[in-house]
């Protein structure tokens, strides 16, 4: 290249450079000299959206749930004698939450325990948790646990273990149609209808009698399409306190299997009923000794009185141990984006309950002071009703069993009780037996009675 070309290409160097720094001069001043109404105008519009509509505006206000309400109805009564009745809580006879003795001691231990660990727990939790609360229900001695065929994950109580429950048969099972009992748990129609599936209902409860509609309850579930899923309560059917005897059971049992339905427990009380757990799993024992399949929801919020540590197992029985763990798979990819595992300290008190003989007793003996407390309560109010001659048939009361009666007030006589005796209780009259004392049995007694015959004692 000649000295001439080199000489050309710098001189054109030297004006493009020359070019690029006068625009760029000029583009600072500009940016340094604006208007001062363009800048007034920028801060308008960022005034504007800021103070605008919000993206929310349509967002209209949902009813607030029934029983949480009443729990804040309850809280901003200053009245002295106010009573709480309405959420499932077994409480003290100075109305305040029972924490077991054996829970106790076990926290004292875990605190000790310099081998604890704050790490992530795999996506199905804790794996002793699982086992130990398989052989709960199920029974150590289960052929379903010892042939592997059943898979059980660690969950956020007893609603964590519905929803997940309702989530895999969403995704996994062909038939979307899930049968509730009428009435039934409040909670349960949210955890299906979130997943997508369709609810229907069958005869559960007879308000005349105040106790089971046996035959309701079988004509309704034979015409049900082939593989509905069934929801059951094992045991202390929330709200009616009315459960199938044991040669019940059995027909339901043997009408499932031929229809070939498919039967999802909800195992929320087992020992509340009485007092004894493997008693109170029967029910459920008899859909898995017959080798079928069925889904349970386990919680350990009532009956060891875990209700904040949320708690609780999903188990499903399969056919095969194949079956089994692509199930627990599949299980896996239902909680990862729910909430990906679950938290340890409650499934660690668990745990060392049910792994130490000593402690377990310790438990069961508990467990059984509780429930012969919710009893001799039931007789005392039944008594106290007899003796004032309050008009109507209480006998329900000691037939009814577990943490709950259906007392067969209405939502006036409710709502009466509330307004004139600060009684706070589910509006379909549902009693919370466990939140009662003997010292309060009298003042119940006192508003039934002036709210069934308008009668002020």
């Amino acid at each position: 290249m000649t000295s001439r070309v080199v000489r050309l290409y710098v001189t054109l160097d030297k004006l493009f450079r020359h070019s690029q720094d006068n625009q760029q001069q000029k583009q600072e001043q500009k940016l340094s000299v604006s208007h001062p109404m363009e800048s007034l105008s920028t801060k308008e519009t960022t005034s504007k959206d800021c103070n605008g509509d919000s993206a929310f505006e349509n967002v209209v206000r949902a009813p607030d749930v029934p029983v949480y309400a009443v729990m804040v109805a309850y809280s901003k009564d200053p009245s002295p004698v106010k009573l709480n009745l309405g959420i499932g809580v077994y409480r003290t006879e100075d109305g305040k939450p029972h924490v077991l003795n054996v829970v106790r001691r076990v926290e004292k231990l875990l605190i000790d325990d310099v081998s604890a660990t704050k790490e992530y727990l795999p996506i199905t939790g804790m794996a002793e948790f699982n086992k130990l609360s398989a052989q709960l229900v199920f029974g150590a001695d289960s052929p379903a646990m010892k042939e592997n065929r059943v898979t059980t994950v660690q969950c956020l109580a007893g609603c964590g273990s519905l929803r997940t429950g309702a989530d895999f048969l969403a995704k996994h099972y062909h038939q979307h149609t899930v049968y509730l009992s009428q009435p039934t748990y409040g909670n349960h129609p949210n955890f299906f209808l979130a997943a997508g599936l369709t609810l229907k209902t069958y005869r559960y409860y007879d308000p005349i009698t105040r106790g089971l509609d046996f035959q309701g309850m079988l004509d309704d579930l034979g015409s049900a399409p082939s593989g509905a899923i069934v929801l059951f309560q094992v045991c202390s059917h929330n709200p009616t306190g009315v459960d199938p005897t044991l040669h019940q059971w059995e027909q339901i049992r043997q009408l499932v299997r031929s229809k070939g339905l498919l039967p999802f427990f909800d195992n929320a009380y087992q020992g509340i009923v009485s007092g004894s757990l493997d008693m109170d799993a029967q029910s459920v024992r008899m859909f898995v000794t017959d080798g079928g399949e069925c889904l349970v929801a386990h919680s350990y919020s009532k009956i060891m009185g875990l209700y904040g540590e949320r708690v609780g197992a999903l188990s499903i029985v399969c056919k095969t141990a194949d079956v089994a763990r692509r199930v627990e798979s599949q299980l896996k990819l239902v909680i990862r984006p729910m909430y990906s595992n679950p938290p340890i300290h409650g499934a660690a008190i668990v745990t060392a309950i049910l792994k130490d003989r000593e402690m377990f007793d310790e438990w069961t003996v508990e467990l059984k002071a509780m429930i012969d407390r919710i009893i001799h309560l039931r007789q005392k109010l039944f008594d106290a009703l007899r003796d004032r001659g309050t008009p109507g048939d209480w006998s329900h009361i000691m037939k009814q069993v577990g943490m709950y009666t259906f007392s067969g007030l209405n939502a006036e006589q409710v709502a009466f009780m509330t307004k004139e005796y600060h009684i706070y209780m589910s509006s379909d009259g549902r009693i919370n037996m466990a939140g009662l004392s003997a010292k309060t049995v009298p003042y119940l007694a006192d508003a039934i009675h002036s709210a069934v015959t308008g009668i002020n004692l």
